[in-house]
């Protein structure tokens, strides 16, 4: 009996360490780079987005940031900051819950009565202090700023209300704003075409977990406008970089689909908008 009970307890060991190691959390957020193939591949359904809607929170997934999160319950992602209490560069962690519906105000407390306060008798003014003596001026120092911060902040275009189309083709599915499913335009193509950034904007992310879209772009560009690259085979740019209207940013694609397309989508406060009132006439 000795022998089997010596084996047992090192298996015990094991398995005791592997449970303590699974409660560590790492942030997530916009900014975490990855690979331009689309290294992420958790899937979430329809179904989860309604079942998170119904139970009033999600849990985040490795891979998710919050401007997925919200793309995939058709939330504004501002909204979903202010709910949780997340605050720019909006860092989150696997396995955090998230409110998906606006948490009740707590009634705030009345202010104490006012009670009247004992008179204080006041103290007498100090005496003027003297005036100081006057420094001599520095001498200005020339620092050079051809790497500063402030410049690499300058070289990025802001949004600018330009746009451009993100893919030559045939227009193969318009808008539709009752239709189920997605609500953007599909466009033709070929395989490895280039899908370009149809504004100025930020990459907010790169990766394939969200089911139905394939490899996916989602790109900010101001605090009410996204837009969205879906089908890609293959991802050029990682969350967190600057792109210009016209940059090429992915390629040409059927992941998700059965055919090779760009899905493109425009969302405005967090709500899908036709494409076609953007985007310039062909």
């Amino acid at each position: 009996m000795m022998p089997a009970y010596r084996s047992i307890v090192p298996a015990l060991l094991v398995a005791l360490l592997c449970g303590c190691a699974s409660h560590v959390n790492a942030p997530i957020d916009s900014r975490n780079n990855q690979q331009s193939s689309g290294a992420k591949t958790t899937a979430r359904s329809s179904s989860s987005a309604t079942s998170s809607k119904q139970s009033g929170y999600y849990v985040v997934q490795g891979g998710d940031t919050l401007y997925s999160i919200a793309w995939h319950l058709g939330l504004n992602y501002r909204e979903l900051a202010s709910m949780n209490g997340i605050r720019s560069p909006y860092t989150i962690y696997k396995g955090q819950r998230l409110h998906v519906k606006p948490v009740p105000r707590q009634s705030q407390a009345k202010p104490a009565a006012m009670q009247p306060r004992p008179a204080v008798k006041a103290s007498p003014a100090p005496a003027a202090a003297p005036a100081p003596k006057p420094v001599p001026a520095a001498t200005p120092v020339t620092v050079s700023t051809s790497n500063s911060a402030a410049n690499q902040t300058a070289r990025v275009p802001a949004y600018d209300g330009t746009w451009v189309w993100p893919t030559r083709g045939r227009l193969l599915t318009r808008f539709q704003t009752s239709g189920p499913g997605k609500q953007g335009i599909d466009i033709g193509g070929h395989a490895d075409q280039p899908v370009k950034a149809a504004a100025n904007g930020k990459v907010v992310y790169a990766g394939s977990g969200l089911v139905g879209y394939g490899r996916l772009i989602i790109v900010k560009h101001n605090e009410n406008l996204l837009s969205a690259y879906g089908h890609n085979n293959k991802l050029l740019v990682n969350e967190g970089e600057h792109v210009v209207a016209g940059q090429m940013i992915a390629k040409m694609g059927s992941s998700g689909t059965n055919r090779n397309e760009l899905y493109f989508e425009i969302r405005k406060n967090g709500k899908p908008t036709d494409p076609m009132r953007y985007l310039p006439k062909q």
